[in-house]
């Protein structure tokens, strides 16, 4: 029986090497951003499978276009006003000189996706957007380690029936090949069973997101129940936006494959997922270099990938903390 997968030693995508992330929030505002970037341009691809996507700059990750790499990735709330977080990564990055160098221009490369955030009683009669401003200061506080739960993107995040957030996870494989996952979980489905269990449990590692185990009833495949959808808000208020990483070598096209096949860590985490009110995404990552991997490589990868996505749910929901004005409880009080 092959070895089991066991996480890297921060339990983070940025155990794969070369990669920071860095979060900022506006606590009144009950919202942030979260940027990923690493010590190089890194190749990139995106797949989304929801219904309501808000994206930047993502036409360029498809595997026809002709760009090579891109120096940061932001997940952030605000709906489209956060859509400006990547302008504030951009400045960042030009102000370091980093970005793409076409003859006397530098142009910093910067992919982004956002949840809906702006109904969930932070204050947000601004009259100046404060996401450029949000996207600047997680870049500036990137690094190796970072805060899980109600940060960053998550900041303002809810689920079906309790609070979201920011997520992440990584796993090791056989070959040593590190894969990681990290993610803003805004789901309208629920990442819990009706008594409170994970759907992700089956793939918890250690009591990272409590320990509870899988839910022993069956039958389980009932109708939707979510207080944010139908209690608070209404429908279109949602998003699970997610990234995942690899030190494997992979091609363009291949990174796109990889971010179809995570899209399952959602689906086993979320229920349910993809729906007409998500504008669920994932992003995929290469820091490798030389021989791309081969088929049977890259299922693997995917496989893993995936069950990292699961896990980053759940942990963004478990470490998930109560905050004066909040609408929805945590899973833990």
């Amino acid at each position: 029986m092959a070895a089991a997968y066991r996480p890297g030693p921060r339990n983070l995508i940025t155990d794969v090497a070369g990669l920071s992330v860095g979060n900022a929030a506006d606590p009144a505002l009950k919202s942030g951003v979260t940027v990923l970037t690493g010590g190089a341009p890194f190749l990139a691809s995106v797949a989304v499978m929801g219904g309501a996507p808000g994206t930047r700059e993502t036409d360029l990750l498809a595997p026809d276009k002709s760009n090579a790499g891109v120096d940061a990735l932001v997940l952030s709330g605000g709906s489209a006003y956060g859509l400006d977080a990547c302008s504030g990564v951009t400045e960042g990055l030009r102000a370091a000189g980093r970005g793409l160098q076409l003859g006397a221009a530098l142009i910093p490369l910067v992919p982004g996706a956002i949840l809906f955030d702006l109904l969930n009683g932070g204050e947000k009669d601004w009259t100046e957007n404060p996401y450029r401003a949000l996207g600047r200061r997680a870049l500036e506080a990137a690094a190796p380690d970072f805060a899980l739960g109600t940060e960053g993107a998550g900041t303002g995040a809810l689920a079906a029936m309790q609070k979201g957030g920011l997520g992440s996870a990584s796993l090791v494989l056989g070959d040593g090949t590190i894969v990681g996952a990290l993610v803003a979980a805004n789901p309208v489905g629920s990442v819990t069973t009706p008594a409170g269990h994970f759907w992700a449990a089956p793939f918890e590692i250690d009591g990272e997101f409590g320990g509870l185990g899988p839910d022993p009833a069956s039958g389980l495949g009932g109708p939707l129940v979510s207080l944010k959808s139908q209690a608070l808000f209404g429908p279109r208020t949602n998003t699970t936006i997610a990234i995942v990483a690899t030190d494997r070598a992979l091609s363009k096209s291949q990174c796109h494959r990889l971010a179809i096949a995570v899209h399952d860590g959602i689906a086993r985490a979320v229920v349910p997922a993809h729906t007409t009110h998500d504008g669920d995404l994932v992003f995929a990552l290469t820091t490798g270099e030389g021989e791309p991997a081969s088929d049977i490589e890259l299922a693997e990868i995917g496989h893993a990938a995936a069950l990292c996505l699961s896990r980053a749910i759940a942990r963004a929901v478990y470490e998930a903390r109560p905050e004066p004005g909040d609408l929805l409880p945590c899973w833990r009080p």
